[in-house]
């Protein structure tokens, strides 16, 4: 496969800058066999029944993204990916210039460092350097309010979360499972459905750009998940799994073995594209992404390239808003 296979054009004006007004007022497309229906988000619990199961990620995402200034006051972006221990932190750094190793940055309330680690940064804080407080939820970079920046705020620190969200340690959120309201959840569960959840912590990798040619020839970085017994125990007694998102799915597919989905934790650097045979999920429930992403080829291999990108110029035509912020698809596999 090749790369240009996965591309779609998409007007910029598509692309979701801020959430909807409401959670479950998104858009929300369903591709059942080969046809296309329009619903809005706090809809779908009608297309759940008793004998169904819906598995979210409750992953937590950091507010981690910090401005480091030099002593000339030269600014750096800062992103902290996961501690390491005694203050120490792996990094994305970026800005203009060249930062030297070791060289002082001033984070505001606290100092730090920085120091090049093979293809990612180790930054140094202080012992109880309140991260949190400091830092600004990391929005991908397609989001552009204001010039050279995101201009996270107040708002993303809630909606840039899902509603169930638990175990702290990820730097995007689970997208899938912004347009969830403890009110759908509840209408889920009215309908004889069960909710369970896992837990994987999404890191770069979900979002590093695909730049080889040849599909095949990409690898994707490694990402912690955590299964519960009592979310495997469901799985099994499904009649119907719904994951939410790719996370998700690529959970649940790595944790795979002897004809069930394993409790546990572990790690995955699953790539999923078309050709992949799903043996844990049924339905996929999806945001729209971006064109030659891992995560479209999944929902590619999900629901088979053709109708997957037939059903991406629908929503070009229909104005739906793209993206982390952008509505969703419940997703059929091809038939």
């Amino acid at each position: 496969m090749h790369l240009s296979e996965f591309q779609f054009d998409l007007p910029p004006g598509l692309i979701a800058q801020r959430p909807a007004a409401e959670r479950d007022a998104s858009r929300l497309m369903v591709l059942a066999d080969s046809a296309i229906a329009h619903r809005s988000f706090r809809e779908i619990p009608e297309f759940f029944g008793p004998g169904d199961l819906l598995v979210l990620n409750d992953t937590r995402v950091r507010p981690a993204r910090l401005t480091g200034r030099r002593t000339t006051g030269a600014a750096f972006d800062v992103l902290l990916v996961r501690p390491l221990g005694g203050g120490k932190w792996e990094a994305m750094v970026g800005g203009r210039g060249k930062l030297r190793d070791d060289e002082p940055l001033d984070f505001g309330p606290f100092k730090g460092s920085a120091r090049r680690s093979g293809e990612s940064w180790e930054v140094t804080l202080p012992p109880g350097a309140d991260v949190a407080a400091a830092g600004r939820m990391p929005l991908p970079p397609y989001i552009k309010r204001v010039r050279g920046g995101d201009a996270a705020d107040a708002e993303d620190r809630e909606r840039y979360q899902t509603v169930y969200a638990k175990s702290e340690g990820a730097i995007a959120a689970p997208t899938a499972g912004l347009h969830f309201t403890e009110a759908v959840l509840a209408a889920i569960r009215a309908k004889g459905a069960r909710v369970a959840f896992v837990t994987l912590h999404v890191g770069p990798g979900t979002f590093r750009p695909v730049t080889a040619e040849r599909v095949e020839e990409h690898r994707m970085d490694a990402e912690p998940f955590t299964i519960p017994p009592e979310t495997a125990e469901a799985i099994s007694g499904a009649r119907r799994v719904t994951a939410v998102g790719t996370t998700v799915t690529r959970t649940l597919e790595a944790a795979w073995r002897d004809g069930a989905v394993r409790a546990g934790e572990g790690e995955t650097a699953l790539f999923i594209t078309p050709g992949y045979r799903f043996r844990a999920i049924h339905r996929l429930l999806t945001n729209f992404h971006l064109p030659g992403g891992t995560p479209l080829m999944l929902a590619c291999a999900f629901g088979g390239r053709d109708r997957v990108l037939a059903a991406y110029a629908a929503a070009v035509r229909e104005n739906y808003r793209f993206f982390s912020y952008g509505d969703s698809m419940l997703l059929q596999p091809e038939p």
